[in-house]
């Protein structure tokens, strides 16, 4: 069942239970202000869509919320707890994974052990666990833990095969049955569909909602506006690093600000 979000559609609103708080986060390259927001709450168990024009922020924002990239000023909070300068590793054992706009399998390793890298216990890799035992269940958790959620993602089959093997769909559906291996509380998937066979879109769709149906909190990033309106519970509209509106996707779809950066990035297309 979809939560309902019933707040003006405001950037900046406070929303009724926010997972990822967002304050005077700014990332500039050279004289480019990729990221400028002022205050962003990103409400618990929603899938709340990120869209905006090619180069709106949109992937720098994923980056700086998961360590991959550090902000020049701002923080950002996972549930009260202040995460900048936090390394990457560290976010995630927090409860917070990204996929990414192209895949980052490990190609030759096999489909399960991709699974089995990403895995939030890892006891034989500690001191405590090489000394005194008990890795062993613990790995066979685990790989329990990586061929349920293969199932659930339809790899199965794959599990022994390397991960190069795979067609672009399945790498998308193992990246996401991957970041699931580390038990998180937020995922955001970053353009999941883009070159996504048709045929298995649908699918990863129906994957998303579930994460969801599950107790998550989803930040996905896409650009067909078809699924974005399918999908989504709420949406944030970003242009040039800054947030020019949020609210419901039908509240959105009428937006003038958000059809006029639409329509002002596809004129500048036109033009060249």
């Amino acid at each position: 069942m979809r939560p309902e979000l019933d707040i003006a559609p405001e950037p900046g609103v406070s929303k009724p239970d926010p997972v990822l708080t967002i304050d005077g986060m700014r990332r500039a390259f050279g004289g480019l202000l990729a990221v400028d927001i002022h205050h962003l709450e990103i409400q618990r168990n929603t899938i709340t869509s990120i869209i905006g024009p090619n180069g709106a922020g949109k992937t720098t924002l994923f980056n700086l919320l998961t360590s991959f990239d550090t902000p020049g000023e701002g923080h950002f909070s996972l549930d009260g707890d202040d995460l900048v300068g936090v390394a990457a590793h560290q976010v995630a054992r927090r409860g917070m994974v990204r996929t990414f706009q192209l895949t980052k399998v490990l190609p030759r390793l096999t489909v399960l052990e991709n699974m089995l890298v990403a895995a939030k216990v890892q006891p034989g890799e500690t001191f405590r666990g090489a000394i005194l035992g008990g890795w062993l269940g613990a790995e066979r958790q685990n790989e329990e833990r990586a061929r349920d959620l293969l199932q659930r993602f339809g790899l199965t089959a794959m599990a022994d095969e390397h991960a190069r093997s795979l067609s672009g769909g399945q790498r998308k559906l193992l990246e996401m049955a991957r970041a699931l291996m580390t038990e998180p509380s937020v995922i955001m998937l970053d353009e999941p569909t883009a070159g996504v066979n048709p045929v298995l879109i649908q699918s990863l769709l129906e994957h998303v909602k579930g994460l969801r149906d599950a107790g998550m909190t989803v930040l996905f990033v896409e650009h067909d506006m078809d699924v974005v309106q399918n999908i989504s519970d709420w949406v944030v509209v970003l242009a040039e690093g800054r947030v020019i509106a949020e609210g419901p996707p039908r509240v959105i779809a009428r937006n003038p600000e958000v059809i006029e950066a639409y329509l002002g990035a596809h004129r500048a297309e036109d033009e060249e």
